[in-house]
């Protein structure tokens, strides 16, 4: 009974929303959930016929199941999705997410390195070799830049315009943004792309991509992970690294210089203000520490 809607729903999803097919297909998983737990309580209601108590009973079910807060939050999302699909249809005439209550999310704030446990870190990279050289271009620009692990290993070359000092960035949702690139990345990119790259057998189909392996091919997330991870090791890091660290560290230098939250959330392709927001929540924490340093009438 459900599938009609859940065809409907795709279709509105990729043609009026133009969401990826990632984001499409996550949202189908929330419907197909909802539709799992009916099922399983033999129940044959429609979408119209769906209230605010029948949501209630499921939500408590998934979290029954285990489910996080955010993985919660992430299926009510969904759901209010679809519903506004069906409003828009006139599939329903009320809208029964209206009233429903996500769990609390805790904002946890991750881990950050400082700028001298970048600069340890890159101080670690072995450039008498081509990995080394690639490997110090990936993380002058992860760092210069706040980019996602995805976006880095989808650079492309032709996305480049270091002259200018700018790099054009295809973020969630295929969203496209010009980011700023700084004079150190500009520099270790060129290096790696003029002189070590172009030693590189190229694949075909992967002649446009900046960063690549010894094979010719595009960089995998895991390998991102796994060298920033030894890199780390090297340097006597014992924090908890990953690539999103150095977004996280990006954005909160710039936070903690005094950079607009609007200019941060633009360079980081946030769609929510909100999402940005958490850097002012590590910048009170930084000011809160710098005051218990150094203040001597600041007591805690």
């Amino acid at each position: 009974m459900w599938e009609g809607y859940k065809k409907g729903f795709r279709a509105y999803l990729q043609l009026e929303k133009s969401l990826s097919d990632n984001t499409v297909q996550a949202y189908l998983q929330d419907i197909e959930k909802l539709t799992q737990y009916l099922l399983l309580i033999k129940s044959d209601k429609s979408p119209r016929q769906i209230l605010l108590t029948d949501l209630e009973k499921f939500v408590k079910w998934i979290s029954e199941l285990g489910m996080t807060p955010s993985s919660q939050s992430r299926i009510i999302s969904g759901l209010r999705n679809f519903y506004k699909y069906c409003l828009q249809e006139q599939i329903v005439t009320q809208d029964p997410t209206a009233l429903l209550e996500a769990p609390k999310l805790k904002r946890s704030l991750p881990d950050v390195l400082s700028f001298n446990e970048i600069e340890s870190i890159i101080a670690a990279i072995d450039l008498s070799t081509p990995e080394g050289v690639r490997n110090k271009a990936v993380i002058e620009t992860l760092y210069s830049c706040g980019l996602r692990v995805t976006e880095l290993v989808n650079l492309k070359i032709s996305c480049l315009y270091l002259d200018v000092g700018f790099i054009r960035v295809i973020g969630k949702g295929d969203k496209e943004r010009l980011v700023p690139v700084g004079s150190s990345a500009v520099k270790h990119i060129a290096l790696y792309k003029n002189n070590t790259r172009v030693h590189t057998p190229v694949k075909p189909g992967y002649e446009d991509i900046l960063f690549l392996n010894r094979r010719g091919r595009k960089l995998s997330r895991v390998m991102i992970f796994m060298i920033i991870k030894e890199l780390a090791k090297q340097a006597g890091i014992t924090k908890n690294i990953s690539p999103h660290t150095f977004r996280h560290s990006f954005a909160t230098h710039l936070v903690e210089g005094g950079a607009d939250l609007r200019a941060v959330q633009e360079m980081l392709g946030h769609e929510s203000i909100t999402t940005t927001e958490i850097y002012t929540h590590l910048d009170r924490e930084y000011l809160r520490d710098t005051l218990q340093r150094f203040h001597p009438g600041f007591k805690k």
